[in-house]
């Protein structure tokens, strides 16, 4: 039996991870959880699962909670957080966190000695080279959930690096793949939370349509496989049903596909390195591909440049990406300008010959609120 640990329980991969968990419960122990601030969500995780720690957002519940659940170990905050990334039982941690919050208790479960389900990509971004000396170190596993990611992961299985000319990461293109970049200055965020293929967080599916999410799975597929960024390839796949391919030196291609559940890739990484019988088979129709348009999405492209420029700039990036879509997701400002948001503070951090206009195509300028990095970062701090 596996003991498993779920960061972000109450969120869209928490409870697709607690579904997988519920169809073979005599395969794993459900240790330790971090919880939401929806308390119906929270109450019926713990009604349906016995766990022996639980992390909750705010202190003001403590009472409510260890009342009702008397044999549970209650922690609050981000410190809670980290008490249960270093709860002293072995076992998988998966990390379904949104944003940076993922990147500490990461690192304390690694050296506590517990492998890593990664679905926080933020991880990565900001910190690779030392997730990936710490994983190495402490002699864990790191184990993808991305579906993009554990594609690859499965492809590349038994195969030589050595062999590989390229990954291809397949794209969806998001909630607004049908709009010209002139027809995106009135997006509501309804527009943009209408994810055609999956079912996923608000925040991340923002992400999908601005191509964010896409560029931040480009820095995070080179830490996981190390690969430069030239052999990092990204395409236009509207089905949702190839996650990725691996093209070979001797001009043979693997690829890996599924229907769009996440439950697939997180099964494979808890069962790791058997598979499970799953009820939904593919059915084959007609897929299609189209090579990237960077100028209808300017964020990826500045995704390669940071990651190969390195250093902080990848969490520079990040931190104005959260504190953007925060920014949308409240209504301060428009769809667009989240990106002229990221383009403005990564701009004069970054060498190149030809610089980004942050200001093209937006319906406002971000400079005219008067905002500036500095207030950015408070936001995103908050």
């Amino acid at each position: 039996m596996k003991r498993i640990y779920i960061l972000g329980a109450a969120g869209s991969i928490g409870e697709q991870t607690l579904d997988v968990i519920s169809q073979m419960p005599d395969a794993f122990q459900l240790v330790g959880i971090s919880l939401s601030t929806d308390h119906y969500k929270n109450q019926s995780i713990l009604d349906r699962f016995q766990v022996e720690i639980c992390c909750l957002r705010v202190s003001d519940d403590l009472p409510f909670y260890e009342h009702k659940y008397p044999n549970v170990q209650f922690v609050i905050g981000d410190q809670g957080l980290l008490d249960i990334a270093s709860y002293p039982k072995s076992g998988i941690l998966v990390n379904a966190l949104s944003g940076s919050a993922g990147l500490k208790p990461t690192m304390r479960a690694i050296e506590s000695g517990k492998d890593i389900a990664l679905a926080n990509k933020e991880t990565l971004v900001m910190a690779g080279d030392l997730v990936i000396e710490a994983i190495q170190k402490y002699g864990v596993k790191l184990l993808p959930v991305d579906s993009e990611h554990s594609a690859l992961w499965q492809t590349l299985k038994g195969e030589s690096m050595d062999d590989v000319l390229k990954i291809i990461i397949t794209a969806s293109g998001g909630s607004l793949r049908h709009l010209d970049r002139y027809q995106l200055d009135n997006v509501t965020l309804s527009d943009a939370l209408k994810h055609p293929n999956w079912s996923m967080g608000a925040k991340i599916t923002i992400d999908s349509a601005t191509m964010m999410n896409k560029g931040l799975e480009v820095i995070e597929a080179h830490h996981l496989f190390g690969l430069p960024y030239d052999q990092i390839e990204t395409i236009l796949h509207d089905e949702s049903v190839v996650h990725g391919f691996v093209a070979f030196k001797d001009g043979t291609m693997k690829a890996s596909l599924s229907v769009s559940d996440m439950r697939i890739p997180i099964a494979y990484a808890l069962h790791y390195p058997k598979r499970v019988d799953y009820p939904h088979h593919l059915e084959l129709s007609n897929l299609s591909f189209k090579p990237m348009d960077f100028d209808r999405f300017p964020l990826l492209k500045l995704s390669y440049e940071v990651g190969k420029t390195g250093g902080l700039l990848p969490t520079v990036m990040n931190a104005a990406n959260e504190a953007a879509v925060k920014l949308f997701i409240h209504g301060d400002i428009s769809f667009l300008e989240i990106e002229s948001i990221i383009i403005f503070c990564i701009q004069p951090l970054k060498k190149s010959s030809k610089p980004i206009d942050p200001f093209k195509n937006t319906s406002r300028m971000f400079t005219e609120r008067g905002k500036s990095c500095s207030s950015l970062t408070s936001s995103f701090s908050s």
